[in-house]
């Protein structure tokens, strides 16, 4: 990879879904150039060819323009769908009873397969069922060993095989399935930097996604089920990123808890210095459409506002007709928004308090030195990554460099608010504070961030190659 580090002012990165509108090598080029910082691989859809060619192409793109992109290998987790009609479809009025059970018998207007004896086996009596997207919803009013009889509160036409959500019930299933298994092995082949894990319940969802990964890749948690809100701070603790996955949120929570859910969501992560990113719905109208309703527009600058590292695009960019108008116009609402000096009153305002060890510490020196100074950047020098993450915890109002020695750190921190990550390689090692300072102003300056006469502050470790210890604070001017 070329160490070079793209010019962009952003602090908000974006998050692309790559599908059928996207696949090819020069749309992918297209959407890098435009603002893409990290892109999705949805294993919900297409095959590992597929996938196994997107991830060859943006690794071409990503040496083609010199700067570190991150792959989010997105896998699909436990789907609950109810089985087949007869007739295709069936039409649910309100008041009436429904059956959902083992039988494998096609469905008719009275009943239909389940083939999740789990949900049979822990709802009781009052749970709540949504199908086909909250769409419809029924409540059980009698449970059984191979059946829950309901009732249809709110109908309408169920066909077969739409998704079932249970909100009031933490189920005994892994948020790994079988499927999810293969797929994990596979993008951790190829080498992804993101594995996005889905309908994570408990903080054991986390854990055993981690021990799969070993280090190989980092663990973004998607939150999209109540169960883990109601654990989220311990889920948070174990991630290594999280995503605020509103579709299947909004789904299982009712539509006014959503904006709070996010909100929450965001603050606890930016504090805990976990990469945050907001998704589902960004620029939904855009799929068919080459302009975003205002409504939207305020939807992505509300994520700006509340501090989050990403926002992201999925069917805009994966099967709309408007890929590109998509990003670019993402893109442009977050650099107008990030002008603003309400925003930047906003990021000051809401610095979490410093923690009580010493890297924590020294990011939070870093920024306060940086602000003062009026710094053009800040150099974060980090083996694993953790420094840059500390730093960005911050939100200092100066660029934050994030010098790696590794192509895989660089692209980790894609994702990361403010962050322009570059990978030095082994082959320029750091031995000396002399060579850190060379290292920081050749980035700096390389980058159009500062030229002669400028500061620059510097995060960095003392002795250098050790992950963790980051302890030294320096101040130079660029000559």
């Amino acid at each position: 990879m070329t160490p070079t580090i793209t010019s962009r002012l952003r602090r908000t990165k974006i998050v692309s879904t790559l599908g059928p509108a996207s696949s090819d090598i020069a749309v992918i080029r297209k959407l890098a150039l435009a603002g893409v910082d990290v892109f999705r691989l949805n294993f919900s859809h297409g095959a590992h060819a597929d996938h196994a060619a997107r991830h060859e192409a943006i690794r071409a793109v990503e040496s083609e323009i010199g700067r570190p992109i991150a792959i989010l290998a997105d896998v699909q987790g436990p789907k609950l769908r109810v089985g087949v009609f007869a007739d295709g479809k069936v039409e649910l009025r309100p008041g009436a009873k429904f059956r959902l059970d083992l039988n494998d018998a096609p469905g008719t207007v009275d009943r239909v397969r389940l083939p999740h004896p789990e949900i049979i086996s822990a709802a009781r009596v009052g749970s709540n069922l949504l199908l086909d997207d909250g769409k419809l919803r029924l409540v059980v009013v009698a449970t059984g060993p191979d059946y829950l009889e309901t009732e249809v509160v709110v109908g309408g036409w169920l066909s077969e095989r739409k998704g079932v959500n249970v909100p009031d019930i933490v189920l005994p299933i892994p948020a790994l399935t079988e499927k999810d298994r293969r797929d994990l092995d596979f993008a951790l082949e190829l080498g992804v930097e993101y594995i996005g894990l889905s309908f994570v319940q408990r903080p054991e969802d986390v854990e055993e996604a981690k021990a799969i990964a070993r280090g190989r890749a980092w663990i973004m948690t998607k939150l999209e089920k109540p169960q883990a809100m109601d654990n989220l701070e311990a889920i948070l603790e174990l991630s290594d990123a999280v995503m605020v996955a509103r579709g299947d949120l909004g789904v299982e929570l009712p539509p006014e808890l959503v904006p709070l859910a996010q909100k929450r969501i965001i603050r606890l992560a930016r504090q805990l210095g976990k990469p945050v990113i907001v998704a589902t719905q960004m620029l939904e109208s855009m799929i068919t459409a080459p302009t975003p309703t205002r409504a939207e527009a305020s939807d992505v600058a509300t994520a700006v506002f509340d501090g989050a590292d990403a926002v992201m695009l999925s069917a805009e960019t994966a099967a709309g007709q408007y890929p590109l108008e998509a990003v670019g116009i993402m893109a442009r609402i977050i650099s107008t928004v990030e002008q603003d000096a309400g925003w930047q009153s906003q990021m000051q305002a809401s610095r979490p308090r410093a923690e009580a060890y010493v890297a924590d510490a020294i990011a939070a020196a870093a920024t306060s030195v940086a602000d003062a100074l009026g710094a053009r950047a800040i150099a974060a020098f980090t083996l694993s990554g953790t420094t840059a993450l500390r730093i960005a915890r911050e939100r200092p109002a100066c660029p934050i460099v994030g010098l790696a020695p590794e192509d895989e750190v660089a692209r980790r921190l894609s994702v990361v608010w403010g962050v322009r990550a570059q990978s030095l390689g082994q082959e320029t090692p750091v031995h000396t504070i002399e060579d850190v300072v060379g290292q920081a102003s050749e980035a700096a300056v390389s980058d159009g961030l500062a030229r002669t006469g400028d500061q620059i502050v510097i995060a960095a470790g003392l002795p250098f190659g050790v992950p963790g210890s980051t302890n030294t604070l320096r101040v130079f001017t660029v000559t």
